[in-house]
């Protein structure tokens, strides 16, 4: 009987990788930004061997887009790249569910219900940082509980992408308490073992999310317990701002070429 799982070694790239998704997530390196080899080997204290290898990484991720003749930026989140990157979450943390519910769910279910409590807490005080960290652990734990390495991967990828679009979402919410709510019912059908309301609350509460920051669903049909009000976005896409280790220069110039990504994402203007 094997009492311990082996020790995994991360290489130096995905440390670095981890590290610059993390800023990318929390804003600390800004939409639109320029990332700097020479500024960011330094600050990190790593040779730009490893950071080159980190940043193609996020490169293919689709977290950076390579302009030629200009570098490495970080992207800006479009409307319908926020309606492209919630199908994929839906997609992703339904059947992550389907997973779990497969070999028993109490025990992942415990571990969302004490996350709810920390979401709650941090709603009493109104510290939405606080929150919004309790909120990506609690879909974080969902994911990695189903025992899917490529299921972790993919998702690793699109909470970075959400994380860019929290704060907007945060002023969406009159009363952050529905956020606690829409959780709590995740969990309490997750350890009941019902699917069907698992998959139904995840939807519907991906809808909402969605809605509040595009007035638009993912899945073209009304969810349950959410109303489209319409409302305008206006923090979806995030222009870029000055920050160390960065540098942004300003909208494409004619003759620019996209490379590794989608074309129509682009550097935001100052």
């Amino acid at each position: 009987m094997q009492r311990f799982e082996p020790v995994v070694r991360e290489s130096t790239p995905s440390i670095i990788a981890g590290k610059l998704r993390t800023a990318i997530g929390l804003g600390h390196i800004p939409p639109g930004a320029q990332l700097g080899e020479a500024e960011l080997a330094k600050e990190l204290g790593v040779s730009r061997g490893p950071l080159r290898e980190a940043m193609q990484r996020l490169t293919q991720e689709g977290l950076l887009i390579s302009i030629r003749n200009r570098g490495l930026f970080v992207i800006t989140m479009t409307d319908d790249e926020v309606r492209d990157m919630y199908v994929a979450r839906t997609a992703v943390e339904r059947a992550a569910a389907e997973l779990i519910l497969q070999k028993g769910a109490e025990d992942v279910a415990a571990q969302l219900v004490n996350l709810v409590k920390a979401m709650k807490k941090a709603a009493d005080r109104n510290d939405l940082d606080a929150m919004s960290e309790a909120d990506m652990a609690y879909h974080a734990t969902l994911v990695a509980a189903a025992g899917s390495s490529r299921l972790t991967r993919m998702h690793q990828t699109l909470l970075t992408e959400t994380r860019m679009c929290l704060t907007a979402l945060e002023k969406r919410y009159p009363d952050p308490h529905t956020r606690v709510a829409e959780h709590q019912a995740i969990a309490e059908a997750l350890g009941a073992g019902n699917a069907d309301l698992v998959g139904k609350l995840l939807i519907s509460h991906m809808d909402d999310a969605l809605q509040r920051l595009t007035g638009t669903e993912n899945t073209g049909k009304e969810s349950a317990g959410t109303e489209n009000t319409g409302t305008e976005n206006t923090g979806t896409e995030i222009t870029g701002a000055e920050n160390t280790g960065t540098e942004n220069t300003g909208a494409e110039k004619p003759g620019d070429e996209i490379s590794g990504t989608d074309s129509d994402r682009q550097p935001a203007t100052a």
